[in-house]
């Protein structure tokens, strides 16, 4: 009967061990669902900040012009393909995740020449060279935008709004004209402006006109001002300075500055067709000129030297500048000196 009693026991026991460790069993599948459901709330909810966190490269060049000399050379050492004047840079160029130059002159065939004999209009096929090399966004704001009247300037804006690559510091009104330029890479936001204190008042934009963007401090202040509602980062293009100067005028100093005081956090500038100093001033940058990047200039050193400047942002900052020296050779085509 002991016997019988202690076999009882000994089922009782196995029993309830076994419906114990199916409870445990349960418990931690149940544990390690609500685990594995928690990180992947935890990674949905975190993913845009992770996007943020990777590097993103911007890449800025100088003035591009593809006529006159340039276009010549492309005829004769190019067969007449606008990628010529881009091969030796391309391969840089195409590797930012955004690439952005001042595009010196029209790209059209309509228009009357209205400027100075140092007027450029450049061949509709052009447009090929610079989809090859890799542009985003070319500021139009500079003194040879009008050189063939308002008629070339709209058709640039027709023919680089079709080709796909962005344009900013001009538009067929005022509002284009001083809106900025959102480009979003990665989950961060960065804005692009451009801005010339070169010209007419007859060529700035007005409500129902076509123009450009004439530097003042209210609208480039308003301008940054929406910029920083819509983006991470602010970009600032400024067609100003002196000529072959390879140092910064006041002029050029303060609207620079005035821009980094109004929430901007880069300025690249163009126009003097020489390379000036890059600045840092309270934590963000300044490079007052970047020099000539496809230009015919070739009758000194520095007007056949130019800068690409590399731009590093992390977390919806810039990171760090990477100024790289460039020259253009005898067929005006730039290439990078060391990298």
């Amino acid at each position: 009967m002991e016997k019988i009693k202690n076999k009882n026991l000994f089922y009782y026991f196995l029993v309830l061990g076994f419906f114990l460790s199916v409870i445990f069993f349960l418990a931690d599948i149940l544990k390690l669902n609500e685990k594995i459901t928690s990180l992947y709330f935890q990674a949905a909810i975190t993913q845009p900040l992770v996007q943020k966190r990777n590097s993103i490269t911007l890449l800025f060049v100088g003035d591009i012009m593809l006529d006159r000399g340039v276009e010549l050379g492309i005829k004769k050492n190019g067969n007449s393909d606008f990628r010529f004047p881009f091969l030796k840079v391309a391969d840089e160029l195409q590797k930012a995740d955004i690439s952005f130059g001042n595009l010196e002159g029209p790209i059209s065939d309509k228009g009357q020449k209205v400027g100075s004999i140092y007027s450029f209009r450049m061949d509709p096929k052009s447009i090929g060279g610079l989809l090859f090399a890799g542009f985003d966004i070319l500021s139009v704001a500079n003194n040879h935008m009008f050189d063939y009247s308002r008629v070339a300037m709209e058709d640039t804006f027709y023919r680089l709004r079709e080709s796909g690559i962005d344009y900013v510091g001009g538009g067929f009104n005022e509002n284009e004209t001083y809106s900025p330029k959102i480009k979003e890479i990665n989950g961060t936001k960065i804005a692009f402006l451009a801005f010339t204190n070169l010209g007419s008042p007859y060529w700035e934009a007005e409500e129902n006109r076509s123009g450009m963007a004439l530097f003042s401090k209210e609208k480039l202040e308003n301008a940054i001002k929406d910029a920083k509602n819509k983006s991470d980062l602010i970009v600032v293009s400024f067609h100003f300075g002196d000529e072959y100067k390879t140092s910064p005028t006041l002029e050029q100093k303060e609207m620079a500055q005035f821009a980094i005081d109004s929430g901007a956090d880069l300025v690249v500038g163009h126009h003097p067709h020489v390379v000036e100093p890059l600045e840092e001033y309270k934590r963000k940058y300044i490079a007052y000129s970047l020099g000539n990047f496809v230009f015919d200039q070739n009758f000194s050193e520095e007007t056949m030297k130019s800068l690409m400047l590399k731009v590093i942002v992390k977390n919806g900052k810039i990171e760090k500048v990477v100024p790289i020296e460039v020259k253009i050779n005898q067929n005006f085509q730039p290439e990078i000196v060391e990298l």
